[in-house]
């Protein structure tokens, strides 16, 4: 059977890919899909946003379709900037832009006091079922980039159980720890469970 990831992001597209393999599964990306609709993210939750995105594509595309929103969520910003992460220095906003915006906001914050979280809400849609889950990994931020792996604010999201960024480790490390694998691991989990027929495995 055919999946679909709702998702340009290609950075976004390979850790999912990495994470969400399933036997006899095919997943499929919006490259595949010319004239796909942009989905506009304007819900108010994460779960709102990944649950637009896969609802969006999956009827555009005819298939059933995974989708996810992911917010960096800073103590001492009130949870800023949450849903607006891949946008909080603006709506084109590089990474670069959105990391440089963060450190300028926390510059007067202690360094003890400047603990965060990213948290993942992932959602598979399909018009017999919608599925959710979670995954939430918990950190601090830093004041200098540390790492040149992974994407977003990886290099300035401090683990101290790792005692290294997310951009330190390697793809499989940040896979087997991240929020991101987290959320995807326990719907794969849940599709398992509640929905065997679909994936056949």
């Amino acid at each position: 059977m055919k999946l679909l990831i709702s998702s340009n992001n290609q950075d976004k597209i390979k850790e999912i890919k990495s994470i969400f393999q399933l036997p006899g599964v095919e997943l499929l990306t919006l490259a595949d899909f010319p004239g796909a609709p942009d989905v506009v993210e304007d819900g108010n939750t994460l779960y709102e946003n990944a649950l637009k995105k896969a609802s969006m594509l999956c009827e555009f595309s005819g298939l059933p379709t995974i989708a996810d929103d992911t917010g960096l969520e800073v103590d001492s910003l009130g949870g800023h900037p949450g849903v607006y992460s891949a946008r909080y220095a603006g709506e084109n906003a590089s990474y670069n832009d959105n990391i440089e915006k963060l450190i300028r906001e926390i510059q007067k914050v202690p360094e003890n006091r400047r603990t965060a979280r990213f948290r993942t809400v992932a959602v598979f849609y399909h018009p017999e079922l919608i599925l959710r889950a979670e995954g939430t990994i918990e950190g601090y931020i830093l004041s200098e980039r540390s790492g040149s792996n992974g994407f977003g604010y990886d290099p300035i999201f401090f683990v101290p159980i790792r005692n290294k960024t997310l951009a330190e480790m390697s793809a499989a490390e940040k896979n087997a720890i991240s929020h991101r694998g987290q959320a995807f691991s326990r719907l794969y989990q849940l599709l398992q469970k509640e929905f065997p027929s679909l994936i056949n495995i």
